[in-house]
């Protein structure tokens, strides 16, 4: 847990077999049962009244088509060191600590989603407690990539299931971060 919120903080990332994560500043894959389960996870809450907030890079909202922006039941929260940046339906912020400061404003976001692209993925390890990670069986040539996590976690992941389409398999994992505080 970070010492920004008492929130749960997770990453969630679909990762080709070299772990990259864009090409061109965009998704270079496209399956449907792996939106849903994105979209599954970033809005499922518990508490009646709640919302979870998903916090990208600036480059990664401009990915997103603009039908899709504000990704909907969902607080968006949007980074970038332009202060005079503005992104309809969305907070901008202007650091990671500022806006997970935001979660605990009003009381109503339940779970922190760190949504990408990679900068916001290196700069959120240090404060996630877990990763929703889809592990994509195909190299797409991307030129972005998540951060190296392995080491960071629990040796065995738990295993949530496995698609396949237009002839490419994908699992979904579940990695727990080790507490690197407990002495």
């Amino acid at each position: 847990m970070s010492s920004f919120t008492d929130k749960k903080i997770y990453a969630i990332a679909a990762l080709d077999e070299k772990r990259g994560v864009g090409k061109d500043g965009a998704l270079p894959w496209s399956f449907k049962k792996e939106m849903q389960y994105f979209k599954d996870t970033t809005t499922e809450v518990f508490e009646e009244g709640k919302q979870n907030m998903v916090i990208m890079g600036r480059s990664t909202w401009e990915s997103l088509p603009e039908k899709y922006r504000p990704l909907p039941d969902r607080i968006n929260v949007v980074l970038t060191r332009d202060r005079s940046y503005q992104a309809s339906g969305a907070i901008v912020c202007y650091s990671l600590g500022e806006a997970l400061k935001k979660a605990d404003l009003d009381g109503t976001v339940e779970t922190i989603y760190i949504v990408g692209g990679a900068s916001v993925y290196e700069m959120a390890l240090d404060v996630v407690d877990g990763l929703y990670i889809t592990r994509i069986q195909k190299d797409y040539g991307c030129d972005a990539f998540f951060p190296e996590y392995e080491t960071l976690c629990e040796p065995k992941p738990e295993f949530l299931g496995e698609e396949e389409e237009d002839g490419v398999k994908y699992g979904f994992y579940f990695y727990t971060k080790v507490l690197d505080d407990i002495i």
